[in-house]
This record gives C-alpha cells, structure tokens and sequence, in this order.
C-alpha cells in the first residue's frame, strides 16, 4: 500500500457489519455481484501500472498477482487499458459542471488518539510466520493486508496475549473485514463499509499466560492461493498486551503455530511499523463562504501539504514511513459561514479509486458515503495532468471541468458543523481533492 501521485495499494471482496461477520454481511457478500472477468483483471493491471506513471517519491504499489502472472500482466497492458476505459465510459456518471478555477483552501492539521499497528509487510507471503508483532496499551487500531502468495491454502489471524503476565482485557470498538479474494477493487471498498458502518463492542478477557483471537472467525477464514485479506479493528486495553499478525497453514493451531514462529523480513517497501496519534484532525482557521469564496480544494495524503505519518518497525527499530497513511481515520472539520449552503465533492487525482467515508452533523446520526456510490470504482476516466497542471494544482490552483471524476458527498447548509470521516483505502489511487462549492 503506499503512493503519491498515482500510488496503488490492493483490496479485499466481502462487507462485514461492525466488528463480526455478521448474516447480513454473508448474505449481502453472495448476492453481489462480481465485476466481469475482464474489468477485474484490468483494473489488477490498472494498479500495476500506476506505480510505473509520474511519482516523484519511491511508491509502491500492491503485489496482485504472483511474479509470472505479473509478466503476463504487462504484455498486455494497453489492451486492458483500452477495455477499462470502454467499461468506464459505459458505466461512469458522468458529473457536468461548468469549468471552475478553484484555489487551495488553507487547511490546518494534528494528530492525536492511540496507536497505530500497521502491517502491510512482506504484502506478498511466501511463507508462513510473523508479519508484524509490538505491544500497546490503551487505544489503539491494528489495520492488516497480505497477499497470500504461496500455493497452499493459509489464514491470517490477529493474535492477542498479555505482555505482563497478568490479567488483560480488550474491548473492540470498531471495527470490519472482509473474506479474502482476488477481486482486490472490490475487497477494499468492502473492507472500508464494513469498517466505517458502524460501531460493535465487544470485551476479549486475556487470562495469565494464555492467547485470544482479535475475532474468532479468523481462524475458521480461508484464504486460497492468489487471494487478499484486509482489516482495519479499533480496540483498547487495560493493560499492555502483545498483538501479533500471522500467516499459518489452513490446519495449524494459530496459538501453538505462534509460539514457534519467526518474524517475516520486511519487503523492499517496507510498509509496517507502529505510528502514534492514529488520527488526523483536518481543520482550518478560515470560515469558508461559499458566496465570496467560490469553488475551492484541499488535498488529502499527497504528502505535499498532507504529510504522510512516520513511526518505528517494532520487530527491528528501525524507521518507517506510511506512504499513504493507511489506518489513519481523517476527521475534516471546515468550518462554514452560518447562512451558506455548500456542496462536497470527493475527486481522485492518481487514477481508480474505491472507498467509502462518513459524514455526521450536531444532531444527524452518523452516515456512511460510498465513494462512488453506485459504482465498483471510478477515477480512470480523468485524463492525465501535465506537469505544468500538476504543479499549478500543487501550488494552489487547479481547474475543474467537466471532465474531472466527482462523487458526490452531499450538500449542507452552515446552520451545523459538518465533520466527514475519511481514511486512505486499499487498491485506490491516491492523493485526492476534496473540493467545496456553493450549493445550488
């Protein structure tokens, strides 16, 4: 998972309600409907071939498929360009609106709430072991994403036990997943709905030298050769406990299978570590007035004005970077004059992209926005920037058309402060705008 200006990362196939795999979500996850086989590969390749496109940092990009069918991928890279942009044209809303010059709006930010346990390294498992281990306490979120890449059938389980040798309990308090697939656009929008949902509470009672699953099914979760798992769980402990990410053979006892272990070494991108402050609040001195201040943008995870969060490897020391900052929970919280009206947009700048966010209000219930809604992804019907756009936008001016990919994320009035949850997905693209009109 990581990027830039067109960074990919990779997905998982299956909604689950809060923090169980609950009826619901099995049912919702066998009546949808797989994308054709043709626009999954592509968009697989899609994601290949962002990493190859013009970013200026090292980024790296989700390892889909194994080496030979990567190979296979590239040679046929611009014949499955051309079938997604047909599936694209077919299926994509198209938003006309008249061209606007939009400027940045000055956006401030900090970082605050637990820790973050990020493990997305080695992305590809060739082998079964340790892929990320540290001890917390207190909040903290653990957001997991392997590829199992070996040609028997494994699970990948999140394992908890005391660090002091006493007693422990650990509530969960948000949290989803989904099963593992192939269908990586898929799987990460699925694994985002699952996660932004809603809230489960649920406490795990950790006795003295004894071993819990962060959720039981996943030891009962498959995941075949060439498929994705990815979660994102909330949780908090009263004591400090070691949280340990594993990938074992379909038949092994997670447990026993753990207290012979080893830690797998980090892949060339590196991306695992453990990050404090594992929310971002996104906010701005300034009062935005749609009146006087027309159509305006900020970006999100671009590591330019959105940096991307450091931390340590806690299995060596050493440091890392998140490139893309994944697991960080965004809150947006612009202010607005009183008695305007403003209309939000979210726009994807490196190309396909699938998630989701929430939006809430003083006294309006928390509601999750797909993103799209309606669609399996969007973002590749955008044509490129030049670098002169590209840096014009960086610097603070860029130009909406009618050719720039929206979704929609609705219109509210200034009466009551809008807070919008938002966190980088799996398999999308990044960085993006969030752009903000006058209502009509």
């Amino acid at each position: 998972m990581k990027r830039r200006k067109k960074i990919a990362a990779g997905l998982l196939a299956c909604l689950v309600s809060g923090v169980f795999f609950s009826q619901n979500a099995l049912a919702r996850h066998k009546e949808a409907t797989p994308a054709p086989a043709a626009v999954q590969q592509t968009a697989q390749t899609a994601v290949a071939a962002a990493k190859t496109d013009k970013g200026k940092k090292e980024n790296k990009r989700k390892k889909a498929e194994p080496a030979k069918q990567q190979n296979a991928a590239v040679g046929i890279q611009q014949k499955v360009a051309e079938i997604l942009r047909e599936h694209v044209a077919q299926n994509a809303r198209k938003n006309v609106l008249k061209s606007h010059v939009m400027k940045m709006w000055p956006v401030e930010s900090k970082d605050e709430g637990g820790t973050l346990l990020f493990s997305d390294s080695p992305e590809s498992v060739t082998e079964d072991g340790i892929l990320y281990q540290d001890t917390v306490q207190g909040e903290a979120r653990i957001l997991y994403y392997h590829l199992n890449s070996s040609d028997s059938d494994k699970k990948v389980a999140v394992v908890l036990q005391s660090a002091d040798g006493q007693s422990a309990i650990v509530r969960v308090t948000r949290g989803g997943a989904c099963y593992p697939s192939p269908d990586y656009l898929h799987v990460g929008k699925m694994t985002q709905m699952a996660y932004f949902e809603g809230e489960a509470h649920g406490d795990i009672y950790i006795g003295r030298g004894r071993h819990r699953l962060l959720q039981e099914n996943m030891d009962t979760t498959i995941l075949h050769p060439g498929d994705l798992v990815y979660g994102v769980y909330d949780f908090a402990s009263n004591r400090p406990i070691k949280v340990s990410v594993i990938m074992y053979p379909a038949d092994a006892n997670p447990f026993e299978f753990l207290e012979q272990a080893r830690v797998l070494p980090k892949d060339e991108q590196r991306l695992r570590g453990t990050f404090h402050g594992m929310n971002r609040i996104v906010t701005s001195s300034q009062v935005y007035d749609p009146a006087s201040d027309g159509t305006v943008y900020f970006p999100l995870a671009d590591d330019i004005h959105d940096r991307y969060r450091t931390g340590i490897d806690a299995t060596d020391g050493s440091a890392v970077t998140n490139y893309g900052n994944y697991g960080v929970l965004y809150k947006l919280q612009i202010p607005v004059a009183k008695d305007g009206a403003v209309q939000y947009y979210l726009s994807p700048l490196g190309g396909i992209y699938a998630g989701a966010m929430t939006v809430e209000r003083e006294t309006t219930k928390r509601r999750m926005i797909e993103t799209p809604y309606g669609r399996p992804y969007f973002g590749d019907a955008t044509p490129p920037e030049s670098d002169a756009t590209q840096k014009a936008r960086e610097e603070g001016l860029a130009i909406l058309t009618d050719t720039t990919e929206l979704t929609d994320l609705g219109a509210y009035d200034g009466a009551k402060p809008v807070t919008f949850e938002f966190s980088p997905p799996g398999a999308s693209n990044l960085p993006i705008n969030i752009i903000m009109m006058p209502a009509e």
